[in-house]
């Protein structure tokens, strides 16, 4: 092995022949277990997020298939409908290109595909480097042939029961890209704002209580005023208990609306009085809705004021506008620029009575960057309430478990009010309704324009349209647990690989993505027995990849850490550079140039994907988020160097053996002893961890036993043996260490895939491992625990860790150099300790740098001496020529005070009353041992201070 780690010398050629060989595949072998990827977008590439999920769901995968699982990790992307369209209009106008309508839908899409098979692997590209061992023959799209056959076989069947329908209703609508598009689309933005406080004069001289022949509304949104269909009232509201029924003069239009009760209404908020608007405002349309009221759209799908307004009954049918107008001076204004107007309009007519400063949420399209409208479109709907019903007792009753277990009330507030689904979108780029419509505006629902001919018996020279909507990437998406492995056929691979294991994905698409996927699921695939089919057993639900001050990570704020530039390293000039592109604003891109100087000023040093994906998995505490730590990636660096050079010592004293390591008897130290059985605990704490999805907690089992176990203690341990040990204990040792080491290396894998690869090819021949050529760690076994073998061994050894620990820190203490043996004698000394020491003088000798041992029957027949406890077993160092006198006593008056200390709470618990009769006998007998510990280590105390303070 080189003398030094270098991941980049390894991943890429380890990872390629991974991928050449095959080893992702499913084995055809055993029970099956399955994890679906989460599609990352087309357009996208790999960031935090996807770095963290990626690591937890590999490292289950790995771990599957080393314990002789048929796994699939299923791989695929997302069409990703408005970001793709996006990207490749960009690039048309980059290129001085046709725009989109120039080249039409059919030249456009072509386009799109085009784009795809040239720059859409961007991300799996990455995801190979960060070593996902997904089975990439396997790899699926949402646009692909076979998925876009489930979306339309869904979409058909949910029409033909009644469960998806077309309807006009308000839905977020992006008047730039000119779509509606989802509410995880949306980005509520803190605003300062202003609300309008407006007069509505009272028709047919109707007045207030108090004499005011107007009412006040508020509003933040005044152009919305062109659509009022009525004003609501609190029904327990005095102030206007008799103008229930009333009506309003509603100004600038010359349009009665009515005045209605609706307890919706806060009466304590302003005047008490709601300006109604359904066509504009999500609330309203609600409330109008339950009173029967109008719909009055007054907006164009680009946000402009319509020279007429459209207007629709509460069912969504278009009624005559008689009655309805727009003033002219208002009409083709800009929503903003209609505001301003209309606003002077109230001004000028005396009406408005005040404006006031407002702190305001505004959404934005995340794409586009505009301000959403809410707007009354033609839109296609899933019935969702009754999928939703069985989906949630699924995991009411268990078959589905989340984890942590809290995100079942998340996905329970939801599916227990679930709003009807709004799947269509209008862009080109997606899968198509599979609707067509005749010149009456009919519409015939199939699986092509041939077979709703036939269906419906429709005469050939009839001219039929496709519906030109394309469908939410949420609903392909929703049927990706299924639908990749070839449904609606019956497939081989649906039957071995569904329903699959655990879905790992974060918090906020619980709604989104998973709670549709299981009403997909359940609704379409059934069990031999009819039973509805859940999507997964289990969701693991991560929380967010904050920085190291707990702020979410955006290009905005300049705080973006690309995860492979953990992995290779960047220099401070490219990182600047890579966080500043493409930025507008000047003063915000300096801004964050300054940031990344002070954060990273010599920019970022390589750390290899195995250093980054410990990490990972170190700070995955259960469903919070983390707060992103580079001291503990590099740590984890020096983790893996830790791991690369105790290898390369185990081969310095095993290699030149060869076939003579397995020849001839062995003799296990207690070392040897030791670490066998400390190995079988490993073992059981990481299964148990990774089986309970505690990844962080496997990271740190397997830090301690690597580090602190294997490296700082057992290594040292074997020295003895390398320097004086009989041919039989040489090849006991030699024989645990490669064991251990080649166990501990099996263990490691699943989070460390690339380094445990690279050494394993190394232990494993010598380990007595049949290694083919084209052998590889990830498809050994994962080690099982076994059976206690050495239960003495391992508690002995633990006793003399902690003496070698004990003169250490005497030493420390004392000043004294590492290299300066010393004498020491042992007091209180029962036949258990007598033994130990007899039979592991040399381990003590050699790791604690001892000369020579000797037993006394009593503390008091030894010299001026630094002592240390083990237990009741006193250990002497004399002092005599080794020490300063003075320093030593500062040291003993130090531990006296913290000793007194200690015991003076001990004795206040115990003395008082409260605690003494509340308390558990258990504790307080605890404490009666602390006592008695206490004081027994005081009087050892002041009996070393005075023979300190003897010594001439």
């Amino acid at each position: 092995m080189d003398k030094t780690y270098t991941p980049d010398a390894i991943e890429q050629r380890i990872y390629d022949s991974w991928e050449k060989a095959g080893y992702f595949k499913p084995s055809g072998q055993g029970d099956s277990y399955c994890i679906m990827i989460p599609p990352p977008n087309v357009t996208g590439s790999l960031h935090m997020g996807h770095a963290f999920q990626h690591t937890l769901m590999d490292t289950l995968t790995r771990y599957k298939r080393m314990d002789g699982y048929n796994t699939l990790w299923q791989v695929g992307t997302d069409h990703a409908g408005i970001a793709t369209q996006m990207v490749v209009e960009r690039k048309l106008a980059a290129e001085n290109g046709p725009t989109r309508h120039e080249l039409g839908r059919e030249g456009f899409i072509d386009k799109v595909w085009d784009w795809k098979n040239e720059s859409g692997g961007t991300i799996t590209q990455q995801m190979r480097r960060l070593g996902d061992s997904v089975d990439w023959d396997r790899e699926r799209f949402t646009m692909d042939e076979g998925l876009s056959k489930a979306v339309q076989e869904v979409f058909v069947r949910l029409h033909e029961e009644g469960l998806i329908y077309r309807g006009k209703r308000l839905v977020n609508w992006d008047p730039k890209l000119k779509t509606a598009i989802s509410d995880l689309e949306v980005e509520n933005k803190e605003s300062k704002g202003k609300i309008w406080n407006l007069r509505y004069p009272l028709a047919d001289g109707a007045t207030t209580r108090d004499g005011k022949n107007y009412l006040i509304v508020a509003t933040t949104r005044p152009e919305t005023m062109l659509g009022d269909a009525c004003v609501a009232v609190h029904p327990k509201d005095e102030r206007y208990l008799d103008l229930h029924g009333a009506y309003i003069d509603l100004p600038l239009v010359n349009r009665r609306i009515p005045i209605v009760a609706d307890d919706y209404v806060d009466q304590e908020f302003g005047s008490g009085c709601v300006k109604i608007t359904p066509a504009h405002d999500f609330n309203d349309y609600e409330v109008g809705k339950k009173h029967s009221m109008p719909m009055v759209n007054i907006l164009t799908d680009e946000a402009f004021i319509l020279s007429s307004p459209e207007v629709f009954d509460s069912q969504g049918n278009a009624i005559a506008n008689d009655g309805y107008s727009i003033p002219e001076r208002f009409q083709g204004l800009e929503r903003f620029a209609a505001r301003k107007a209309i606003v002077e309009a109230f001004d000028a007519a005396g009406l408005l009575e005040s404006v006031e400063e407002h702190d305001n949420k505004v959404p934005y399209g995340d794409r586009s960057g505009v301000v959403i409208e809410p707007f009354l479109t033609d839109q296609w709907y899933v019935r969702v309430a009754p999928l939703a019903e069985t989906a949630t007792k699924a995991v009411e009753n268990g078959d589905i478990e989340f984890v942590p277990k809290q995100y079942e009330n998340m996905y329970y507030s939801w599916m227990r009010d679930i709003q009807d689904w709004c799947i269509s979108r209008q862009l080109w780029w997606g899968h198509r309704i599979p609707a067509w419509y005749d010149s009456e505006g009919n519409v015939y629902v199939g699986r092509s324009e041939a077979e709703v001919r036939e269906q419906h018996g429709l005469a050939a020279d009839l001219v039929l349209e496709q519906d030109n909507d394309v469908l939410d990437t949420w609903f392909s998406s929703a049927l990706w647990t299924f639908s990749t492995l070839g449904w609606p056929d019956n497939t081989e691979d649906l039957k071995t690989f569904h329903p699959t294991d655990v879905l790992v994905t974060g918090f906020d698409i619980i709604f989104f993505w998973v709670a549709r996927m299981i009403m997909m699921t359940m609704h379409f695939l059934k069990d031999e027995n009819g039973k509805p089919q859940v999507p997964f057993k289990t969701v693991y639900v991560t929380g967010l990849i904050r920085d190291d001050q707990g702020d979410k990570m955006s290009k905005s704020k300049g705080n973006v850490i690309d995860p492979l530039d953990m992995i290779d390293g960047i220099t401070l000039d490219e990182l600047v550079s890579k966080r500043t592109e493409n930025m507008m604003q000047d003063k915000l891109a300096q801004r964050i140039a300054n940031r990344t100087k002070k954060e990273f000023p010599e920019g970022i040093s390589a750390h290899g994907t195995d250093a980054l994906r410990f990490t990972l998995a170190a700070l995955a505490s259960t469903g919070r988020d983390i707060n992103w730590d580079m001291k503990r990636l590099e740590g984890y660096r020096n983790f893996c160097n830790k791991l690369w050079n105790a290898s390369r010592f185990v081969l310095m004293n095993t290699e030149a053996q060869g076939a003579e390591l397995g020849q001839g008897d062995m003799e296990l130290s207690l070392a040897d002893q030791w670490i066998i059985e400390r190995l079988n605990e490993t073992v059981t704490q990481l299964r148990h961890a990774l089986d309970t999805y505690r990844f962080d907690q496997a990271a740190n089992i397997a830090y301690d036993f690597t580090w602190h176990q294997f490296c700082d203690w057992y290594l040292e341990l074997t020295k003895p043996v390398f320097n004086s040990g009989t041919e039989a204990q040489l090849r006991g040792t030699r024989h645990t260490l490669l064991s251990v080491l080649e166990q501990l290396l099996r263990l490691l894998h699943p989070i460390m895939p690339y380094l445990t690869e690279e050494i394993w090819q190394r232990i494993a021949p010598l380990a007595g491992v049949e290694v083919s050529e084209n052998c590889s760690i990830m498809l050994q076994p994962y080690p099982q625990a076994q059976p206690s073998q050495y239960a003495q061994a391992s508690a002995d050894m633990e006793w003399i860790k902690k003496v070698i620990v004990a003169v250490r820190t005497l030493r420390a203490e004392m000043n004294l150099s590492p290299s300066q043996s010393l004498e020491v004698l042992i007091s209180g000394a029962d036949d258990t300790v007598s033994r130990r020491i007899s039979e592991n003088e040399s381990f003590l000798k050699a790791l604690a740098k001892i000369s020579s041992i000797g037993f006394i029957a009593s503390a008091d027949e030894a010299p001026a001496s630094a002592t240390a406890l083990v237990g009741r077993v006193e250990f002497h160092i004399p002092m005599a020529g080794l020490i300063d006198k003075e320093a030593e006593l500062a040291r003993l008056d130090k531990s006296i005070e913290k000793v007194q200390s200690d015991l003076a709470k001990v004795n206040n618990k115990l003395a008082n009353e409260n605690f003494v009769s509340r308390a558990p006998a258990h504790v307080i007998e605890q404490e009666k041992m602390r006592l008695a510990e206490g004081e027994a280590t005081l009087a050892q105390l002041l009996q070393q201070k005075e023979k300190i303070a003897a010594i001439d």
